[in-house]
């Protein structure tokens, strides 16, 4: 077991020789160690595993961050003496700062030349961003899996119902009894419903068209049109003002944000609060890129939450877990966010609903100094 912690002495290497560009992009922890397993380099990542700065782990010993050492110094050994990369998928490493003392990873070792001399790369991947990592690649692929779905069948409906609505208006104007006017009437009625369906299925398709805008542009319109509709729910703001703009289709977010926040009020039943909070989120994963910074926004309800049985479906189309509700607003809320690279996810119980969607901002476009949360009303 390592001991607490001390300032590095001034014999400790340098990691400057080392391509840290490169390292540091990465969403894998990685630590670079020398001959003698003195850390030479961490990266970003590598910090927030360790719940350590970079600075205060070069030059000590590895084992010296370490609660317990000899998992981790026994998958060293197998590369060093095997010459070659070597991975062990379930290494427990216990940590001596954070809140997680104990954390199950994928560890990979690689012999890897320092610049001052032969020393080892660590890779070290928590299983809990694997199965997050594993969990956004099969979203995006039931994403694009329901997105095909609801278009073809949008293109199989639309032309028989145009037909079905051709011949009931012709029938409609052969009639000559007035009170069977009415049974044709319905029947038109009912196929421009159905019309209007189809084409809400087939609005995510059209090209996006992307202009700089502020979230909280998206938000206020979102909040105007929910107090019109349901004058008797509460909408609270919760913003970060201090947020850069991204650059995004302002129609699509709208239409997402709109879907959420219309289905929360719904959930309501007039009587509830629905919260806009936006923050700015830090070096994102999605889906095995990195953002270093990323725009965060959840919706908050105090609803009796998302049935149990729905909560794993609750994105996928003609779901719904209202009465007469057509399961469509939250799989096109998914399929514009998703178009913006970014991700939506639901976590719900009773008395708190809470959707977030992350979207990365362009590298070019990234404010460092966002991030204090400010204007709550």
């Amino acid at each position: 077991m390592g001991g607490p912690l001390s300032a590095p002495g001034s014999d400790a290497v340098s990691g400057s020789a080392i391509r840290q560009e490169g390292l540091d992009l990465l969403s894998t922890a990685v630590i670079v160690l020398d001959s003698e397993q003195v850390v030479i380099h961490a990266n970003p990542a590598a910090e927030d595993l360790f719940h350590v700065s970079r600075l205060t782990m070069i030059g000590h010993k590895l084992h010296e961050l370490l609660a317990e050492a000899e998992p981790v110094g026994a998958v060293i050994a197998a590369a060093a003496g095997s010459a070659a990369r070597f991975t062990e998928h379930d290494v427990t490493i216990g940590l001596l700062a954070g809140p997680a003392h104990r954390v199950r990873t994928t560890l990979t070792v690689t012999p890897w030349e320092t610049g001052t001399g032969a020393g080892f790369l660590l890779e070290l991947l928590p299983l809990r961003q694997q199965l997050k990592i594993a969990r956004e690649e099969r979203l995006l692929d039931q994403t694009q899996v329901n997105r095909e779905l609801v278009r073809n069948l949008a293109h199989e409906i639309k032309n028989p119902l145009g037909a079905l609505r051709g011949a009931a208006q012709l029938l409609d104007r052969e009639l000559e009894r007035p009170a069977l006017h009415e049974y044709t009437q319905v029947i038109m009625a009912e196929a421009d419903r159905l019309q209007s369906l189809m084409d809400r299925l087939l609005t995510p398709h059209r090209p996006a068209q992307p202009t700089a805008l502020n979230i909280h542009e998206v938000t206020e319109r979102v909040r105007s049109l929910i107090l019109a509709e349901f004058p008797a729910v509460r909408v609270i703001r919760d913003y970060d003002t201090s947020l850069p703009s991204l650059t995004a289709d302002r129609e699509q977010l709208i239409q997402a944000v709109l879907n959420v926040a219309r289905n929360a009020a719904q959930a309501l039943r007039d009587q509830g609060t629905i919260t806009f909070k936006s923050r700015v989120a830090r070096r994102v994963t999605l889906v095995r890129r990195v953002y270093r910074l990323a725009i965060l926004l959840q919706v908050i309800d105090d609803g009796p939450g998302i049935p149990e049985e729905l909560r794993e479906r609750v994105f996928f189309p003609l779901v719904s877990g209202r009465e007469g509700g057509t399961g469509l607003g939250l799989t096109l809320a998914q399929t514009f966010v998703t178009q913006h690279q970014g991700i939506i996810e639901a976590d719900s119980q009773a008395g708190h609903t809470c959707f977030s969607i992350v979207l990365p901002l362009r590298e070019t476009a990234v404010d460092a100094g966002a991030g204090t949360p400010a204007n709550r009303t």
